[in-house]
C-alpha cells in the first residue's frame, strides 16, 4: 500500500488589477478591506505615484474625493494620511495611506489635483500634518490664534483658551477655558437601555385584591 500524500495547498488566484498596482514605483503593500481596495505608500514616492493614478488609462483615478488624517499615538510615525481616488471611467475606489511623524512633511499632491489644497489645510489645522509644496497653510477650520491641533489624540480636552466678543471692549477677546460644571461620567446608554422600570409596572406586581361583592349564586 502505498504512503498518503498530503494534498498541496490551491495556488491562490492573483488578481491583475492589485499586481499592477504593487508594481508601481512607492507601492508597499495593497490588501482589500471590506470590499475596498487599499494601497500603502511611501511619502518620497507620493506625487509621482499620484500621477500615474491619475493619468495612466489602466488605473484611471481622475477624481481624488477626501483627504483625512488618523492619529496612533503609539506608533513612531504617528499619522496616517488618507486619500480616497475614485475612477469615473472604470467605476472604482481606492484608498490611497502614506505614514508620517510629526515632523515630516508629505508631498502635496495639489500638483495632480489642485483641489485637495482645501482638505490639506484641514489635516494640518487638526492634526498638525504638514505638506511639501502646499502653498497655503492656514488653519481652516479652526481660528487663527487658536494653538494645538484639535484631532490629536492627546490634545486635552478642554482646549487652551476659548474666545467671545466683548461688549465692554468692543472686541473679540481671549481668554482660558471656564467649564460651568465638572466632568461627569456618563454611562453612554440609550434611553431605552437606560429605562429598567417603565410607569404601569407595579401593576403588574399588585397582589389580586377580594371582590367586595360576591357574585349571585356564590357560596358563602
Amino acid at each position: 500500500m502505498s504512503e498518503a500524500t498530503t494534498p498541496e495547498a490551491p495556488t491562490p488566484v492573483l488578481d491583475p488589477f492589485a499586481e499592477a498596482l504593487r508594481g508601481l514605483p512607492g507601492v508597499v503593500a495593497v490588501a482589500m478591506e471590506r470590499d475596498e481596495r487599499i494601497l500603502l505608500a511611501t511619502r518620497d514616492n507620493l506625487v509621482g505615484l499620484m500621477a500615474i493614478l491619475r493619468r495612466d488609462p489602466r488605473f484611471a483615478f481622475e477624481q481624488c474625493m477626501d483627504v483625512c488624517g488618523v492619529d496612533w499615538p503609539q506608533r513612531t510615525e504617528r499619522f496616517d494620511v488618507v486619500y480616497n481616488l475614485l475612477s469615473v471611467t472604470r467605476n472604482d475606489r481606492l484608498r490611497v495611506i502614506v505614514g508620517t511623524d510629526e515632523i515630516a512633511a508629505v508631498p502635496s499632491v495639489t500638483s495632480v489635483w489642485p483641489g485637495t489644497a482645501w482638505w490639506e489645510r484641514e489635516v494640518f489645522d487638526l492634526f498638525g500634518i504638514t505638506f511639501a509644496g502646499l502653498a497655503d497653510h492656514r488653519r481652516i477650520m479652526t481660528d487663527y490664534g487658536f494653538e494645538g491641533h484639535p484631532l490629536r489624540k492627546d490634545f486635552p480636552l478642554t482646549g487652551y483658551v476659548e474666545l467671545r466678543y466683548d461688549e465692554e471692549q468692543k472686541r473679540v477677546v481671549y481668554e482660558k477655558v471656564a467649564l460651568t460644571q465638572e466632568f461627569r461620567s456618563f454611562d453612554f446608554l440609550s434611553p431605552w437601555e437606560a429605562m429598567t422600570t417603565l410607569p404601569g409596572d407595579e401593576k403588574a406586581y399588585r397582589p389580586a385584591e377580594p371582590d367586595p361583592q360576591p357574585k349571585p349564586g356564590a357560596k358563602p
